[in-house]
This record gives C-alpha cells, sequence and structure tokens, in this order.
C-alpha cells in the first residue's frame, strides 16, 4: 500500500480526536527527547545549541498544532461546550507565549510537556498523569 492511501486509511478510521491525541502524543514525545537537558540548565549558551539540536523545531510543531487547535475551537460551528473551548483557547494562548520565551532560550520546558500530557490523556478519556516531584 502506497504512503497516501496508508494516510487516507487512517483518516477514515479515526476520529477527529484520535487523530488530535495521536499528534499531540507526537509531538509531546518530540518535546521531551530533543528537549533533554534544557531545564537542566542556565547556562544560556547550552540551552541554545539544545534548541539548534532539534529542540526548536520540536517546539515550532507544538505550536503549530496549538494554533490550529485554537483556530478550530474559535470557528462558529464548533460545538464543545463553550466553557471547554474558552479554557482550551487559553491553554494555547498560553502554549504561544510559553513557547515563544523558550525559543529564547527562556522559561523551563517541563510546564509544556505536562500541559501536552495532560491534554493527550483527557483525549484518550484517560485521567491525567501524576506528574513526580523532583
Amino acid at each position: 500500500m502506497g504512503l497516501a492511501a496508508y494516510k487516507r486509511t487512517i483518516r477514515e478510521s479515526e476520529t477527529p480526536r484520535q487523530i488530535e491525541r495521536r499528534i499531540l502524543s507526537r509531538v509531546t514525545h518530540d518535546l521531551a527527547e530533543k528537549g533533554q537537558g534544557f531545564d537542566a540548565t542556565d547556562d544560556k549558551s547550552e540551552r541554545l545549541n539544545i534548541l539548534a539540536s532539534g529542540l526548536r523545531d520540536a517546539i515550532y510543531e507544538n505550536q503549530r498544532f496549538w494554533s490550529a487547535l485554537r483556530f478550530d475551537l474559535s470557528e462558529p460551528e464548533n460545538k464543545m461546550p463553550d466553557g471547554l473551548k474558552a479554557s482550551l483557547i487559553s491553554i494555547a494562548l498560553w502554549v504561544d507565549r510559553h513557547s515563544t520565551a523558550l525559543m529564547a532560550g527562556e522559561g523551563r520546558l517541563a510546564g509544556l510537556v505536562e500541559i501536552n500530557g495532560n491534554i493527550a490523556a483527557g483525549l484518550a478519556g484517560q485521567a491525567a498523569p501524576q506528574m513526580q516531584e523532583v
């Protein structure tokens, strides 16, 4: 089966919620994997090296996901309850601001990974995973 046929099969067999969870899980995995060591250092040049080694691309992909979600939530045809829409739009705006800070080598990556993990768990119909204190 060709790649196009495979992608079409996935689109036809997954619900939008499942697709969102899958994409969010993938970008969250990329953030965690490519961001190893980012939160462990406050050295700006070391953080910028980690960003240049793939973390910047992962943050950008995460921003794109949240931007698309924010756009979808703001569409009048979106049937999600208004309170939930407002909460998710608020999170999307935070993700955008926080991502901008991260790309400048500031802030902590863990918060972004935790938010994504909680939302992915919700999309999967699971309770949010408990974060371990470090």
